[in-house]
């Protein structure tokens, strides 16, 4: 089994200082680091849970298919919604994309880094 390490970065400013990397994938295991909805000109779906969830996997799969794997991959995602009341907006968004695959889930209320954002998602994936 090859356990080489490889760390997959987003280029964001946060990663130097804060010490950390989009996705690291180490022999045939890749875990993604929380996922927020933002890019490069601020948060994306502002106010909705649904369209923020959307966006985030949007942004996993491109982490996934950098590391070589695919949504079919994914054995674990973690959930961390704002505001819990909200859960079925995200189940909706994550449901379209996991609805047969059926990873192992977590979803928990959290605050998160920013009152902007509403969810934020982590991802581990076996190829």
């Amino acid at each position: 089994m090859n356990n080489s390490r490889r760390n997959i970065s987003s280029g964001a400013k946060w990663e130097d200082i804060i010490g950390y990397s989009r996705a690291v994938k180490i022999g045939n295991v890749i875990e993604i680091s929380g996922t927020t909805a933002s890019d490069e000109n601020g948060v994306v779906g502002e106010g909705s849970h649904y369209e923020q969830t959307k966006f985030i996997l949007q942004k996993v799969a491109k982490v996934l298919a950098e590391a070589g794997a695919s949504f079919k991959d994914v054995v674990r995602t973690r959930m961390f919604v704002a505001d819990i009341s909200k859960w079925e907006e995200v189940g909706k968004a994550h449901g379209e994309v996991f609805k047969d695959i059926k990873p192992a889930t977590t979803m928990v209320e959290a605050k998160l880094i920013g009152a902007e954002y509403l969810v934020e998602i982590e991802v581990t994936a076996i190829v």
